[in-house]
């Protein structure tokens, strides 16, 4: 594909970069008009929490990219900053206590501020996944099947290259699309405040560990070689945990019947 979007003289502007700018743009839009609508949630808070989750995302998901390699990036350290993008969980992981410290400091109602960040959270990821394709990182297993993708840009992350491999980067961008849009409809259908975020999470947990068998980059890791990846790990730990958290919010944070749509 194409990591590199274009040059200008010696300074180079990466795709995957680009597309988490644009995704970040989206988010905070979303962000800043559903929340002031929502709780009245002002620019500056909007703009003050994303910036905190940003850091919060970027350590984390740098934090378990290095737990996949910890002597070859303690060796070369450099190579984590810069290297191929970030583990989604890590970052998502850290940034879920940044959430939620932040709405406490400010007294946002916390269950309608996590329905608002799964949206949010819908959009950065999607265009996240779109810059991983572009990057060649995050690719799927060698396939004969009309979907592959043959990456053959030596600066690009696919191993192996001029192979057509599965697009496991658009798969999932295209699954989070659909997820996102079933929020939107479950928006204003919803039965308890704090329904949206634990949706996405179960949907997001279901669809990234059945993805992971079609997922190639094997620097992810393993906890069973080649049966039970890392990820798929933190899935199944999400959807009991979750699973747990939705049974007791479904029975209290109702929503008041007169708010849905009839």
């Amino acid at each position: 594909m194409h990591p590199i979007l274009f040059e200008i003289g010696s300074v180079k502007v990466y795709s995957y970069g680009c597309l988490i700018a644009l995704g970040a743009i989206a988010g905070v839009w979303y962000m800043a008009v559903r929340g002031k609508q929502e709780l009245g949630l002002t620019f500056d808070q909007a703009n003050s929490l994303f910036l905190l989750i940003f850091v919060a995302a970027f350590v984390g998901g740098k934090l378990f990219l290095f737990f996949e390699d910890p002597s070859g990036y303690a060796k070369s350290p450099l190579k984590l900053l810069g290297g191929r993008g970030f583990v989604f969980y890590g970052s998502f992981l850290l940034a879920i206590p940044t959430m939620l410290w932040f709405f406490r400091k400010h007294k946002l109602n916390t269950y309608r501020m996590l329905d608002v960040m799964a949206i949010t959270t819908c959009l950065v990821h999607m265009f996240g996944r779109v810059g991983c394709f572009m990057a060649g990182c995050c690719h799927g297993i060698p396939t004969d099947s009309p979907f592959g993708v043959t990456y053959t840009n030596p600066a690009c992350s696919a191993d192996p290259l001029n192979t057509p491999l599965h697009p496991t980067q658009l798969y999932e961008a295209a699954f989070i699309g659909v997820v996102m849009i079933y929020l939107f409809f479950l928006r204003d259908r919803k039965k308890f405040h704090g329904q949206l975020f634990l949706t996405y999470l179960i949907l997001y947990a279901v669809g990234r560990f059945l993805l992971e068998y079609l997922r190639g980059d094997l620097a992810r890791g393993f906890i069973i070689e080649d049966i039970l990846s890392h990820s798929q790990l933190i899935a199944l730990v999400i959807l009991a945990v979750v699973g747990w958290v939705y049974m007791r919010w479904s029975k209290q944070n109702l929503v008041p019947a007169a708010q849905k749509v009839k």
